[in-house]
């Protein structure tokens, strides 16, 4: 059997558009308050993209910082795996999109509809097309515009959804001091999806005046019942990676989960028998940005010093679908 780590994870780059809608903000539109967010979720602020901001164009932002930081060109890229619940557009993908941005000519390039541990499972893919000899540097994006599905006449998910992007450099291992992706752990569940979803807008019941006036075309969430299934995938996510990569939640350096809602990281961080000081949070500067939220949360731990080289990490995620996944990464 072929031992880990087979690809390691070199460089982080993020992009957020520079609008921010605030909880003061939201209680001018809804029957809501600061207090009560907060109290609820841990958000203050998110960044909204403007009309001509794309997915695509967040993606080539936070991927050109990751290529810099890891002394790569997009010529060098062999692969690009974007994650996005929110694409630019059904056909193409928004990572064809992306490639043509960058000039990755010698990349192939394709989406992955995982919702929020979408930079979790393209990880995961990337580290696989390098195992199995097919690339030797791939980009992995987590990227959303939210926004643009979200229904800010709904109370229950206005106040949630950011938009930002996050992209990293995964590429083949060079062996050095146990760097690299140590085990990896997706699952979904889809008997759960009328839980989180987007009823109408797809092929099964296209858009329409129907769809637009039912509002149909924007998520839907049972929010209690979420938390629910959220707070237990997390707990399996993390045993189950923390097992394959053969270590214990005390050798972890630092769990950088899904910025969801705070209440979920602090059950997944009780489970793991972590204390916060140990956990990266910053739901209450973007809210959640689905498959953007853990990169936005890596880069800023190594812009603050909390990752450094050698540094153990456990990246978490659970989102529609459902889907949830796992890493333990040595940095």
């Amino acid at each position: 059997m072929m031992k880990r780590p087979f690809a390691e994870m070199v460089s982080v780059g993020v992009a957020v558009p520079p609008g921010v809608l605030t909880n003061a903000d939201l209680t001018r539109m809804l029957d809501t308050s600061d207090e009560w967010i907060v109290e609820r979720t841990g958000i203050r602020e998110r960044h909204i993209a403007t009309a001509d901001q794309s997915v695509a164009m967040l993606s080539c932002e936070a991927s050109e910082k990751a290529l810099e930081r890891a002394g790569l060109t997009a010529k060098d890229l062999d692969a690009i795996v974007l994650g996005t619940a929110s694409p630019d557009r059904l056909l193409p993908s928004t990572a064809c999109d992306l490639q043509a941005l960058l000039g990755a000519d010698n990349a192939v390039a394709f989406d992955i509809a995982a919702a929020c541990p979408g930079f979790v499972f393209a990880t995961t893919v990337a580290e696989g097309l390098i195992a199995s000899g097919q690339s030797k540097n791939v980009l992995v994006v987590g990227a959303e515009k939210l926004s643009t599905i979200t229904d800010f006449q709904d109370r229950s998910t206005a106040i949630l959804f950011g938009d930002g992007a996050g992209a990293a450099i995964v590429r083949k291992s060079t062996g050095s001091s146990g760097r690299g992706i140590l085990s990896t752990f997706i699952k979904s569940d889809g008997r759960l999806a009328p839980l989180l979803y987007r009823p109408g807008g797809g092929s099964s019941d296209p858009i329409s005046e129907k769809v637009v006036c039912n509002r149909s075309h924007y998520m839907k969430m049972a929010g209690r019942e979420v938390f629910k299934a959220a707070v237990l995938a997390m707990a399996e996510a993390c045993d189950e990676a923390l097992e394959r990569a053969g270590v214990t939640a005390d050798d972890i350096d630092l769990l950088i989960p899904h910025q969801a809602n705070i209440r979920i990281i602090e059950a997944t961080a009780k489970h793991a028998g972590m204390s916060m000081n140990k956990v990266m949070v910053n739901v209450d500067r973007y809210g959640n940005t689905s498959s953007a939220s853990i990169p936005l949360a890596l880069d800023q731990a190594i812009a603050e010093g909390r990752v450094k080289q050698g540094s153990l990490l456990l990246l978490v995620a659970f989102g529609a679908g459902f889907t949830w996944g796992s890493t333990v990464i040595r940095w």
